[in-house]
């Protein structure tokens, strides 16, 4: 089917009345499965992967008054040799050298909830300030009996010095990865940018977070290079910056392996490398700061979307299916993957592709397979109404292009057969107490000259007891439909002459009768009306006209002639130029007023033999023979194969000369 245009109108059965209704259904169909689909969590997650891919393709840069990050990583490690946790003193050196590096505000994504020493925990008491954020936690722990909200947050002294609490938790989606920025009022990156001067832009529940890049990708420092920015760094390298300090190791974890206070993000789908939290908090700080967090679309705009998707992919196939169809669903699935990255990124709204494009998937491969189950029934429908008309290789080609047939009828020029066997009403009121037999007979006399018929192209319209009607031209173009014709009958004439033999000799091995048949044929051209006839319950294949009368007449008429076949004007001029062609008389047909002149077929005559048969029609016609005229037996003689027929010439001109 694909690789062809597949169109048909109800198929037999078809619970739908029309294609327009049918792709209705179908849409309607799809939209209720797509909400059935999208509650399953497996829906949930693509969309969220989906986001994942397209977030991060060309994603944006940190902007230029990014946060710095000031890194507990393995040079820290190294250069300040102290047990991990480091005393808080130290922690208080970094904010007293950070306020005096320039730094508008410091946020330390440190938990320091638990009493230490009291030399340590007075430094930092003494080192904080409104410009300092400290982070605290918050967990949700569930239990059969009851859930239970913990909040944590730093020792009561430090907020009393001034210090900020920046709730730092977040919330992982489904699958482990953050995507949604934390709605906390309290939140870490909220508390740090009003720390820093700055109103932070609202967000909703389904706000999704921007990502800037792989781990690293914000300006970092060591942590003990922040210690002595003076001698470790250049000038004015704070100044008027936001600084957040957290562990972030230089070397990122892997997902599988995983790390402390380390996360998967939209990122880590193309690295496999988990990114630090205190780079989440910077990235959660410049999206609300700088509006670069992206809204998920609500319902309505989603489901409007996936019906518009449904509805196009309708219109592609409102007519046909073809491969055209299925290269516009595979762009459908792009250009739905394109506005989905152009609304992210320039409109900040991510619209889902995967409800749009299993929609327009589901619409045009559903259609598809309605018609490619609509095409195998029709060539399944060809096949069975033509198998026994046809010759298979005809079927085959009807089925496999049924555009070559108009089963609603049409006007075509035909070449139409009638066969008979000569005195079969006989042969059959011999036969009546032996009805098997007869049935035998018929059989073995119809299968041979069907056989015949079908493979020299010719369709077989109807068996009417021992006489078969068939025609060439249709339903496949014919151009030597007369040709095709002549043929036949000349190979059923040697067929009927082999069963001949074989009944000779079944009768002389019985003891029985012997029927000898004989078969007369009449074959004629002309317009006719072809296609199904019948009533709605059942028809045939079958043509209707004055020349399908006139070659059941020239069938009928061969025995008044002397000959086995008889042939219409058109048919003899069609096939004279090769075989000999003999005119025989000329008979008012129906509807006509001049005669029209019959023909038959000579396997032997010579030039001088036609030229003297030319001359004994025109004495025929002008009415100048007569019973006793030498021509009759002088013709015989030099034609011996229309013996016969002189001798019925002599005999109605001896009935007409009576009256």
């Amino acid at each position: 089917m694909p690789g062809r245009k597949t169109q048909s109108t109800r198929p037999t059965g078809w619970p739908v009345s029309s294609r327009p209704v049918r792709l209705a259904v179908l849409v309607l169909v799809t939209l209720v499965a797509i909400s059935l689909l999208s509650r399953l969590p497996a829906w949930s997650l693509l969309e969220l992967r989906s986001f994942d891919y397209l977030s991060t393709v060309d994603d944006p840069l940190p902007p230029e008054e990014a946060p710095v990050i000031v890194a507990i990583d393995e040079p820290a490690l190294a250069q300040i040799n102290e047990q991990w946790p480091w005393p808080r003193s130290l922690h208080a050196r970094l904010i007293t050298a950070l306020r005096a590096a320039g730094a508008k505000a410091v946020g330390l994504d440190i938990i320091m909830a638990e009493p230490s020493s009291p030399d340590n925990d007075g430094a930092v008491t003494a080192a904080v300030g409104p410009d300092v954020v400290l982070a605290g936690d918050e967990t949700l722990i569930q239990a059969p009996q009851a859930d239970q909200l913990i909040r944590t947050t730093p020792l009561p002294q430090f907020t009393a010095a001034g210090a900020r609490t920046g709730i730092a938790s977040i919330d992982l989606g489904g699958d482990g990865i953050f995507r949604t920025i934390p709605s906390y009022k309290d939140g870490f990156a909220v508390t740090l940018a009003a720390a820093a001067g700055r109103t932070p832009m609202k967000t909703s529940k389904n706000a999704m977070i921007q990502s800037f890049g792989p781990s690293r990708s914000y300006p970092t420092v060591s942590y003990y290079q922040a210690l002595d920015p003076q001698n470790f760094l250049p000038p004015d390298f704070f100044k008027d910056r936001i600084v957040l300090v957290g562990l972030s190791l230089q070397n990122a974890p892997e997902i599988d392996k995983g790390g402390a206070d380390t996360f998967a993000t939209p990122y880590t789908v193309h690295t496999g490398k988990l990114v630090a939290g205190v780079e989440i908090q910077a990235t959660i700080y410049d999206n609300i700061v700088h509006g670069f967090f992206i809204e998920k679309a609500g319902l309505p705009l989603v489901a409007l979307v996936i019906l518009v998707a449904a509805v196009l992919a309708a219109a592609s196939v409102l007519r046909s299916t073809s491969w055209l169809a299925m290269a516009a669903a595979v762009t459908a699935v792009c250009l739905f993957s394109a506005a989905s990255f152009v609304g992210i990124r320039f409109g900040h709204i991510f619209v889902s592709p995967l409800g749009p494009s299993i929609a327009y998937i589901a619409v045009v491969f559903g259609q598809t397979a309605f018609d490619f189950a609509e095409e195998r029934r029709n060539k399944l429908q060809i096949t069975r109404a033509f198998s026994q008309y046809l010759s298979p290789d005809l079927v085959k080609r009807l089925s496999e292009d049924p555009s070559q047939l108009k089963l609603g009828g049409e006007r075509r020029t035909l070449s139409i057969l009638f066969s008979d066997v000569r005195g079969f009403t006989t042969i059959a009121e011999t036969l009546r107490d032996d009805p098997e037999q007869l049935t035998a007979l018929i059989n073995r006399l119809l299968t041979p000259l069907s056989e015949v018929v079908m493979n020299h192209g010719g369709t077989i319209d109807k068996y009417m007891g021992d006489c078969i009607m068939a025609f060439w031209n249709a339903p496949l173009d014919d151009p030597d439909h007369a040709m095709h014709a002549v043929v036949a009958s000349l190979a059923m004439q040697e067929e009927i002459a082999k069963l001949n033999l074989e009944l000779e000799a079944e009768s002389e091995a019985s003891g029985m009768q012997l029927h000898v048949l004989k078969m007369g044929v009449g074959i004629n051209t002309g317009e006719c009306v072809v296609g199904n006839m019948g009533s709605t319950r059942r028809f045939d294949y079958s043509c209707l006209g004055d020349s399908v009368n006139l070659a059941s007449r020239l069938e009928g008429a061969s025995k008044n002639y002397g000959v086995a076949l008889l042939l219409g004007e058109t048919t003899a001029s069609l096939v004279s130029g090769r075989y000999t062609i003999a005119e025989l008389d000329r008979v008012i047909v129906k509807g006509k007023t001049v005669p029209a002149p019959v023909f038959t077929i000579l396997h032997r005559a010579e030039e001088d033999a036609l030229a003297a048969h030319a001359q004994f029609l025109q004495a025929k016609y002008a009415g100048e023979l007569r019973e006793d005229d030498p021509r009759f037996d002088a013709m015989a003689g030099m034609i011996p194969e229309l013996s016969g027929y002189y001798t019925i010439m002599r005999h109605h001109e001896r009935t007409a000369r009576d009256r």
